[in-house]
């Protein structure tokens, strides 16, 4: 086993160095396996994703009084059902497809396959963008919001929400470029803070409510009054509740984070019983404890604060005091300015923990699916370069939407359930493929309620399928223009011969391996020898010269690297290396490189020409991974080794 051929290297600057340091490698997950990474209690592990998961909670409430109104509770129970009998299950299903952190995405990019799996990932990434990106944005702006309208900030900071935001957001990529590792530590004391204070101030409001009866009458009473019937009510819920379905997100997160669990001492890389029970542990606590707050803090929320003070800021009114921080306007109002600034500061770096667990999850991401296809530089597998990418996009982001937590809510919800939908349609494939009688068309069902809430999410807030669409078309104009612009690299993990084909080069150390090119159709040995035959005439092989076939058969066109594993056949005393390998002149010039390598000497290689339109053979060549063979192959050589006295030889001649 060995690498390509040499290349000639220019040293980088100091700054090159350190911006590229610290690539992730293609193919890992969103973590490594154990064996590279500290494993901890599922509960632990809880607390990671819950930065996400339970900051929603900052502003959740107040988005969903704004959206629903009085309808709020019941709209969150809706919520709440979804949560447990939908996602719950859909990801207790997605762990055990995928333990090792590959998630939902790589579920649907095995079950469909090619280019159409390719490019179906590429809009989910475009989704993931938003989802991630907006998460950062919405969890800066929502801390600003708290910032704001602290009491003993508010002279200084109001009127500067969106620079403050930019401030918080700058603040979490400089923390990148610095070098950021995930401390669970640092999660499990935020979270444990965070849920004590909200614990305290709903657990407040509850108790004041139930003081005070009246309060229930009074929200009764207003239903009825503004809708009639039970039935008129639970069907306004319906329609409302996509705008709450921020309250979902954390289930990919969840499952991404795998590798980070602790299983049992039985668990094997290819069952890992231990850790999916641990994550199915992790799934259930979390969504368990985030639909008691969603519940409860809706309820406190509505009944307690006036609608008035959920209002978002319009030009010439200021926001409500309550408008995206419904929970911390019942913190002062309960216990003071000194413990509401407390619950404020709990608020703020807990938010600001989730647009770091945001970053990091972009940063795993990318690498493992980019690269890979081919649809990105190689310096997109490096974190600080990615950091300042999504930083700048963020910063695009906020000054869109001008801060407002209320506006980004439809871009959040939009990128999370497209997730959840596809989560949902991979769990489906997979059970049916299973021939399981039932539960395919209870998870059909749960993906129809998922798409329905998608769709209607994506009618009255198009905000977010605009920044979706803008992430997803440039993704895939970026990776065709970078699957185009590396269409001359080696494109070779590693080269490995069997037994068979290292005894066809070890015969010849003291002479130059001559080398025909060839794609197979019979096989037989009347192919071998007319083709033998015309490269001897048209391109002048000496006469008893001993020569070798190479043939590439072309596997998954839509992989960009691949590890290629050559094999030595011999048919009717022609003596045959074959591959398989997604593209053709590629693979030819690193086998040529590495049997420069093994034998010391560059060997020469046979080509016929192609005839047709050299435009319609880029593309096929894109598409499929061959086309006008000879001249690519030239031209990964000439890259691949400057020298041309060490450049194994390509010769042209005849006509297939």
């Amino acid at each position: 086993m060995a690498d390509s051929g040499p290349t000639t290297k220019v040293e980088p600057s100091r700054f090159r160095r350190w911006f590229f340091q610290g690539q992730v490698e293609e193919g890992s997950g969103p973590f490594e396996t154990t064996h590279r990474h500290k494993a901890h209690p599922w509960w632990q592990v809880m607390c990671l994703t819950g930065v996400d998961y339970f900051s929603t909670l900052g502003y959740q409430p107040g988005i969903a009084a704004l959206a629903a109104g009085i309808l709020s509770p019941i709209a969150t129970l809706v919520l709440v059902l979804l949560t447990l009998l939908g996602a719950l299950p859909i990801y207790r299903l997605v762990a055990a497809e995928s333990p090792h952190g590959e998630g939902s995405i790589a579920m649907l990019e095995k079950l469909i396959g090619s280019w159409l799996g390719k490019l179906f990932v590429l809009c989910l990434l475009g989704f993931v963008g938003t989802d991630f990106i907006i998460t950062i944005t919405l969890s800066a702006a929502d801390a600003t919001a708290h910032v704001i309208e602290n009491p003993f900030a508010h002279g200084l900071a109001h009127g500067h929400s969106v620079g403050i935001t930019l401030v918080m957001i700058g603040l979490l990529g400089a923390v990148f470029l610095n070098g950021f590792k995930e401390a669970i530590g640092v999660a499990v004391v935020l979270v444990a803070v965070y849920l004590l204070l909200n614990a305290i101030v709903v657990g407040v409001g509850l108790a004041h409510i139930f003081q005070h009866p009246v309060l229930l009458v009074s929200w009764k009473n207003a239903l009825f009054a503004a809708h009639g019937s039970p039935f008129m009510m639970v069907g306004l819920a319906l329609l409302v509740f996509p705008k709450l379905a921020l309250g979902l997100s954390g289930f990919e997160t969840g499952v991404a984070v795998m590798p980070l669990i602790q299983g049992s001492p039985e668990d094997t890389h290819q069952n890992p019983i231990g850790r999916i029970q641990n994550t199915r542990k992790l799934l259930l606590t979390a969504a368990g404890i985030m639909s008691v707050f969603l519940l409860t803090s809706s309820l406190v929320t509505t009944l307690l604060i006036p609608q008035q003070e959920f209002a978002p800021e319009t030009s010439g009114h200021p926001a409500g005091r309550a408008n995206g921080r419904a929970l911390a306007f019942l913190a002062h109002q309960f216990f003071g300015d000194v413990f509401g600034t407390t619950y404020d500061v709990s608020t703020i770096l807990i938010l600001a923990f989730a647009g770091a667990s945001a970053m990091a999850g972009m940063l795993n991401i990318v690498p493992r699916y980019l690269p890979r296809y081919g649809m990105a530089p190689d310096w997109t597998r490096a974190n600080r370069p990615l950091a300042a990418i999504f930083t700048a996009i963020a910063f695009a982001v906020t000054l869109y939407f001008r801060a407002d937590v209320n506006a980004q809510g439809g871009a959040y919800a939009t990128g999370v359930l497209v997730l959840m939908t596809s989560a949902s349609v991979a769990v489906t494939i997979s059970v049916r493929r299973q021939r399981q009688p039932v539960w395919p068309f209870a998870f059909g069902l749960i993906t129809l309620v998922f798409a329905y809430t998608t769709i209607v999410n994506i009618m009255e807030r198009p905000d977010g399928i605009k920044i979706a669409s803008f992430f997803i078309g440039a993704i895939i104009l970026t990776s065709f223009l970078s699957r185009i612009w590396r269409t001359t690299e080696l494109r070779a993990d590693r080269i490995e011969f069997d037994e068979t084909a290292v005894r066809f080069v070890d015969p010849m150390p003291d002479h130059e391996l001559h080398i025909i090119a060839n794609k197979r159709q019979a096989g037989d040995e009347q192919e071998y020898q007319a083709k033998e035959r015309a490269q001897r005439e048209h391109n002048c092989i000496p006469t008893g010269v001993p020569i070798l076939f190479l043939e590439v058969d072309i596997s998954d066109a839509s992989e960009f690297r691949d590890t290629l594993r050559v094999k030595g056949v011999e048919v009717a005393g022609y003596r045959i290396l074959r591959v398989e390998s997604p593209v053709v002149p590629n693979t030819i010039a690193a086998i040529l490189l590495h049997l420069r390598d093994l034998t010391g000497k560059a060997p020469h290689a046979y080509f016929s020409w192609s005839e047709g339109n050299p435009m319609l053979f880029l593309l096929r060549y894109i598409a499929f991974g061959e086309g006008d063979t000879a001249p690519v192959t030239h031209e990964v050589l000439r890259l691949a080794e400057p020298d041309p006295a060490c450049r194994p030889a390509v010769h042209v001649g005849g006509e297939r």
